[in-house]
Order: C-alpha cells, then sequence, then structure tokens
C-alpha cells in the first residue's frame, strides 16, 4: 500500500509531466509555427529576398556578392570576400597604415578601370562596409561605371544611365541613410537589356 508522502510525489511528478509536455508542444511546436507563419505573411523577405532569374536564384537583395569583368557594376569592397560566414570589417582603424595603403591602392585600381581622375573616385568604391556583405553602393559609384558598362554589354550610355536611376533606392523612411543601387538588381537589369 502507497503513503501519503509517495502519492503525493506521483501526483506531482504526474503534473510535472504534463507540464513538461504542454510545454513542449507550445513553445517547441505552436511558437516556432506561429513566428514562421508570420515571416511568410512578409513573403520574400522572410526567405532572404532572394532575387530569380529565369526561376532561378542568383543572389539575394540584402547581400552583397563578387561581380568580375567589365560587363558588369561592381560592389563595394568586402574585406571576406563575400563570405557570408565571415560577415565581419577588417578590424583596421581609420590611422592604420595598412588600410590607408589598401585604400589608395583602390583609389588607384579604380581610377584607371573606369578612365577618371583620382579625386572622382568615391569613399564607397575603396572602402568595405561594417558586415563587409553592403549589397548596395552609391549612386555616385555606379554613375562612374556607367559608360564602361554600358561599352561592355553594347548598350548605350543613356541606356544605362536609365537603368541606374530606376535601381536607385531613396533613404528609409524618407530620412534614414542616404539613397543606394542595389547591384545584384542592377546587374539582372543590364544583362536584360543586353539580351542574356
Amino acid at each position: 500500500m502507497l503513503t501519503t508522502p509517495l502519492i503525493d510525489l506521483l501526483r506531482q511528478s504526474l503534473a510535472g509531466l504534463r507540464l513538461l509536455l504542454v510545454m513542449t508542444v507550445l513553445l517547441g511546436v505552436g511558437y516556432p509555427g506561429a513566428v514562421w507563419a508570420v515571416g511568410q505573411a512578409f513573403g520574400e523577405r522572410a526567405d532572404g529576398s532572394p532575387v530569380r532569374v529565369d526561376g532561378v536564384v542568383v543572389g539575394s537583395r540584402l547581400l552583397g556578392q563578387r561581380f568580375e569583368g567589365d560587363r558588369w557594376f561592381l560592389s563595394r569592397p568586402s574585406p571576406n570576400d563575400y563570405d557570408t560566414l565571415a560577415s565581419a570589417p577588417s578590424n583596421l582603424g581609420p590611422l592604420s597604415p595598412d588600410l590607408l595603403a589598401a585604400i589608395e591602392e583602390r583609389r588607384a585600381e579604380v581610377a584607371a578601370r573606369e578612365g577618371v581622375d583620382r579625386s572622382a573616385v568615391p569613399p564607397d568604391a575603396v572602402t568595405a562596409s561594417g558586415s563587409g556583405l553592403d549589397p548596395h553602393i552609391s549612386p555616385e559609384y555606379a554613375a562612374l561605371q556607367v559608360r564602361r558598362v554600358a561599352e561592355a554589354n553594347g548598350l548605350t550610355v543613356a541606356q544605362v544611365e536609365r537603368l541606374v536611376e530606376e535601381h536607385t533606392g531613396g533613404r528609409g523612411l524618407g530620412f534614414l541613410g542616404e539613397p543606394g543601387v542595389t547591384v545584384l538588381d542592377l546587374n539582372v537589369a543590364v544583362a536584360a537589356a543586353g539580351g542574356d
């Protein structure tokens, strides 16, 4: 025959087990399911804002990626080579000789590639963003690349300037940040205009 303290312990254990099962269902299944459902209400943004070309995902509007060659608008430099698992700045301070040398090297490279004076190269062409994965460039850096991209794709400068204008976003909420051009979207539009 069970004694009263043993019966009480058994009741408490069963109550604890029931609470564990209820909380597991609520917090292990219900809550994640509710968060997922709310996320799906925001469509593509909840899935990383993928960019699709002919049904194939070619990148994300949220992450910068490397583009090479004269046909494409080039992104900002990345200290981590656009590795999304290594998102971080270079950690070099503004007075670091290594950073200053890298900036001057990039400035000379951009000026030579675009055929402009070194003083015409905008800051975002030679400096990485805090994450190293910024998908945007300034309208000034995009404008600097228009002639090269137009020639390489057999397009007129006016056509490419129009594409840059169409893909330039304003400030967040009308006053936050600076206008920017999403490089991936712009390059997809350039490829489409060039017949690719």
